[in-house]
């Protein structure tokens, strides 16, 4: 996601820079274990990737590791074996935000968008989201877009259905916004180079462009975090210390005004690397061995 913003809010939201880092592990872990709301969920193992099969015995595995901290799971394709996890986590009593990811790729997006349709009417969706940051991308444009939600929603009428895309797009894009049932927001301080003194209080700016945009529709934050190592993007510093104290002011924030957030991410994801640089692969709570980074 590139710099788009040059000015932040002058007031900085609660950071704790007097706690220590045996405090911040502490506290993340005491939040971990009261549980958040959601979290966005990929069921790679290390070594796979987007278009790997994934079958039903990792995903398992890995939401019984998630289940007693998390309310909902978002996750991003119907296709290749990401269809079982709303199943499973429907199974399990966690809700669902499931994701058709769109593309370039027209016949793929047909599978998604038929897949997507097919869990809904099986009653394993909670929030349905048709495509993530395509305009973004510039993958499809907004006309293009547009048909698909549309299409969903001609099918789907007990569900709401959302697009997932950075929170301004729905301010570029007012059709869009007016199209979704549901705001479905990505809000990454991180990604714009803001640094971690004034990122609630940006994130924050950013919930609120949201809500202006869908005219009163619910906003749920789809995605933020911040990572725990690589590279500085302007002020915004990867840091393990700094993706725990983000952690904290973001939860406390959720908590404490009735915010819908799907923290990003689970767990380490290696093959984003090779997109996003070595920063990729550092935005979980867990590792990529599926070990509690604190």
């Amino acid at each position: 996601m590139s710099f788009r913003r040059e000015k932040f809010l002058s007031l900085a939201g609660p950071v704790v820079n007097n706690l220590s880092l045996e405090e911040l592990k502490s506290q993340s872990r005491q939040m971990l274990a009261d549980g958040i709301h959601g979290i966005c969920f990929s069921a790679y193992d290390e070594g796979q990737k987007p278009g790997d099969q994934l079958s039903e015995a990792q995903v398992r595995r890995k939401l019984e590791i998630l289940k007693p901290h998390i309310s909902w799971v978002r996750t991003f394709s119907c296709t290749e074996g990401n269809e079982i996890i709303a199943r499973v986590a429907h199974e399990m009593g966690i809700k669902t935000l499931v994701g058709a990811w769109l593309g370039d790729d027209l016949e793929k997006n047909e599978g998604e968008i038929e897949a997507l349709v097919a869990l809904c009417k099986e009653g394993v969706v909670d929030v349905a989201a048709v495509g993530n940051e395509v305009l973004y991308r510039e993958d499809l444009t907004v006309d293009a877009l547009l048909d698909y939600i549309k299409r969903v929603k001609a099918e789907v009428t007990e569900v709401p259905v959302g697009y997932v895309d950075a929170y301004y797009e729905f301010t570029d894009h007012p059709e869009v916004a007016d199209i979704c049932d549901i705001i479905l927001a990505n809000c990454y301080p991180y990604w714009e180079g803001c640094s971690l003194e004034y990122s609630l209080m940006y994130m924050k700016q950013m919930y609120f462009e949201a809500q202006a945009a869908g005219k009163g529709k619910p906003v749920l934050i789809t995605e933020t975090g911040w990572p725990s190592s690589g590279q500085s993007i302007g002020g915004a510093h990867a840091s393990f210390e700094n993706s725990l104290k983000y952690f904290i002011n973001a939860q406390r924030w959720s908590k404490a005004e009735d915010i819908p957030m799907f923290y990003f991410s689970s767990f380490d994801e290696s093959w984003k690397i090779e997109k996003e640089g070595d920063v990729g692969a550092s935005w979980g709570l867990w590792d990529k061995d599926e070990q509690l980074k604190f």
